[in-house]
């Protein structure tokens, strides 16, 4: 099995082999955690623990923790639910931006998948999304993106129907393609915590 990565979705062998960094959350319910996957995080552990998170029906509820690299039977990337782009729910926006997207992602030949809630709704089916939510969207790409990538990239972002939020993983770090596109300095979020950096792809690591 590939090891997991920020943003990749687990699939536990058994549920309580989550281990919230404090006490058991009310809301995560033997039901909705027989179904509900966990999302990789970026933390820097040692001891052979994957850094996860566990997500509730509302933005509210969130519970990060770890669990045992043994304990996972499946893992999910968000460039796996891309090829489920245009199917779920045809109400939720979100889902209708995904699908008119994912054709002209795919021309772009980058690495990409939704991540958020869209994500999670299209890997295990449970109801996350509402009317207002955003489409979050991974690209992954270890070396710089061409300039004529990025600028379709942000016009993508730019003339979607719902907000579109691009988040780039260098390998790394993760950093907004919106804030990257101002200039400046840029926060890139690592396993050892944020930092400001000029170029998120040659000085994520020193940094």
């Amino acid at each position: 099995m590939m090891a997991p990565r920020p943003h990749d979705l687990l699939f536990l062998h058994a549920l309580e082999r989550f281990e919230p960094a404090g006490a058991w959350p009310a809301w995560l319910d033997a039901a909705w955690h027989a179904r509900a996957p966990l999302v990789v995080r970026r933390e820097a552990v040692a001891d052979g623990r994957v850094p996860a998170g566990a997500r509730g029906r509302t933005r509210s509820e969130r519970c990060k923790g770890y669990v045992q690299a043994a304990s996972v039977a499946r893992i999910v990337t968000p460039e796996m639910l891309a090829r489920q782009a245009g199917t779920g729910d045809p109400a939720m926006p979100a889902l209708q931006v995904l699908a008119a997207l994912a054709p002209r992602l795919d021309e772009l030949g980058v690495a990409w998948g939704p991540a958020g809630g869209a994500g999670f709704q299209l890997a295990c089916g449970l109801p996350v999304l509402r009317a207002d939510s955003d489409l979050d969207l991974l690209v992954r790409s270890p070396a710089p993106l061409a300039t004529a990538t990025l600028e379709q990239l942000l016009r993508m972002q730019a003339d979607a129907a719902v907000r579109v939020d691009i988040q780039v993983d260098t390998g790394t770090g993760g950093f907004a393609l919106a804030d990257y596109a101002r200039g400046g300095r840029v926060l890139v979020k690592t396993a050892h915590g944020p930092v400001l950096v000029s170029d998120p792809w040659h000085q994520a690591v020193a940094a």
